[in-house]
C-alpha cells in the first residue's frame, strides 16, 4: 500500500496455496465479482461498495494510466464509489478521475464523492469560494454533478456553517450536488448543523473523518456519538495509516525519503510493531494480506459505512477489498485493539 516501497509490478495474489480458513472471504476472482455487495451511503439514497477507492495517490505518486489500471482492477471486482478531492495534487486526481469515467462510460454507474475547501484558487467554505470549486471540480471532472459533496473544514475553515449550507441548498437545488458530507469538522459544528437542517437547510449526511485502529482519539467519543445519533455514514479516510497497517515497511530502512515515507515512518515504534503483529497473527489464521484485516477491523466497527483506501497499484485494491465479507471474532477485534493501546 501506500509509502510500501515494494515492486507494484508485482502480479496480484488472489489466494494461498494452504486451505482457506472457514471465517476468510471467499476469495475475490473474475470480474464483478462483488457487483451484488451494496449497503446504504446513509440517508444519501445511493447504495455503494463498502470500500470506496480514494484518489488521493492519483497524479501525484500515480500516473494518469497507472490510475487507470487501478479504477479498472476496482470496477472490475464489483467497487462502484470513487472518491476525490480538489486539493489532490492541486486537481490532477479529478482530471484522471474524470477521464477514465468518460473513457470507460461509467459515470452513471460510479457513486462519486468529492471534498472541496482545499484547492489554493477557491479556499474555505464561503458561499463564493464554495460555488466556485463545486464548478470547476465539475468541470475537472467532466460531469454535470457530484453526488456527495464533502465539505472540508479541517483547515479551521472561518466560514459561517448557516452561509455554507445556504450555498450547499442552492448547489443542491441547481442539480449540480445530491448530498452532503463533511470532513473536518467539530461535534458542536455537527449538532449545528443538525438544527439548521430542521429550518430547511441541506442535512449532512457522511462524515468523512480520518481513522484507523491506530488513530482513533479524532473519531471515538463526541464525533461518534454524533454520527450515529444522526444516522450519519461514516467513511473513513486513512484506514491504513498512509500504507504503514499493509505492513510492508518495517524498519526505517525500508522507508523513502518522501512525504508518504515520513509518515508510514511515524509508526515505526513499539505501538507500530505491536500492531503489526496483531495483523500478522490474525491474517495467517484466516489467509489473509494484513491490509484486509485492518480494513476488516474498521468494518467491523458498527458505525462504519465504507473506508476510503488509496492506491498505488491494482493489486492493492485486491488486497483491501478482499476485506469485504471477513467476520473477525471478538478475540482478534479485542487483540487487535489492545496492540494499539
Amino acid at each position: 500500500m501506500s509509502g510500501s516501497g515494494v515492486d507494484e509490478t508485482a502480479s496480484p495474489r488472489l489466494r494461498r496455496d494452504r486451505a482457506p480458513h472457514p471465517s476468510a472471504p471467499i476469495t475475490l476472482q473474475g470480474p464483478g465479482l462483488g457487483s451484488h455487495v451494496r449497503v446504504p451511503l446513509g440517508e444519501t439514497g445511493f447504495d455503494v461498495f463498502p470500500l470506496f477507492l480514494g484518489g488521493g495517490e492519483f497524479g501525484w505518486n500515480v500516473d494518469a494510466g497507472a490510475s487507470h489500471e487501478i479504477l479498472d482492477a476496482y470496477v472490475e471486482l464489483g467497487g462502484n464509489a470513487v472518491h476525490t478531492a480538489d486539493s489532490y495534487a492541486a486537481g490532477r486526481s479529478e482530471y484522471i478521475i474524470g477521464a477514465w469515467m468518460r473513457s470507460r462510460r461509467l459515470r452513471d454507474d460510479t457513486v462519486l464523492t468529492v471534498r472541496v475547501g482545499g484547492h489554493p484558487d477557491n479556499p474555505g467554505l464561503d458561499s463564493v469560494n464554495l460555488v466556485r470549486a463545486v464548478e470547476a471540480s465539475l468541470t475537472r471532472l467532466g460531469t454535470d454533478r457530484i453526488d456527495v459533496l464533502s465539505l472540508d473544514a479541517a483547515r479551521g475553515d472561518t466560514a459561517m456553517l448557516e452561509d455554507t449550507l445556504a450555498t450547499s441548498e442552492w448547489l443542491v437545488d441547481s442539480g449540480k450536488v445530491r448530498a452532503i458530507g463533511a470532513h473536518g469538522y467539530t461535534a458542536a459544528q455537527l449538532v449545528e448543523a443538525r438544527i439548521l437542517s430542521s429550518a430547511g437547510y441541506p442535512r449532512i449526511t457522511v462524515l468523512d473523518v480520518p481513522y484507523n485502529v491506530l488513530r482513533r482519539s479524532e473519531f471515538d467519543g463526541d464525533v461518534r456519538l454524533i454520527a450515529s445519533a444522526q444516522n450519519m455514514a461514516v467513511t473513513p479516510s486513512h484506514p491504513l495509516a498512509h500504507g504503514f497497517l499493509a505492513g510492508e515497511t518495517r524498519t526505517r530502512g525500508q522507508s523513502t525519503q518522501s512525504v508518504r515515507g515520513s509518515q508510514v515512518a511515524a509508526h515505526l515504534n513499539r505501538r507500530g510493531s505491536r500492531v503489526l503483529r496483531a495483523l500478522d497473527t490474525v491474517g495467517n489464521e484466516l489467509g489473509i494480506p494484513d491490509a484486509a484485516v485492518a480494513v476488516a477491523w474498521l468494518l467491523a466497527q458498527k458505525i462504519i459505512t465504507a473506508p476510503i483506501v488509496n492506491a498505488f497499484a491494482p493489486r492493492h485494491v485486491v488486497e483491501c477489498m478482499r476485506a469485504v465479507g471477513v467476520r473477525l471474532s471478538r478475540s482478534q477485534l479485542s487483540d487487535i485493539a489492545r496492540a494499539a493501546e
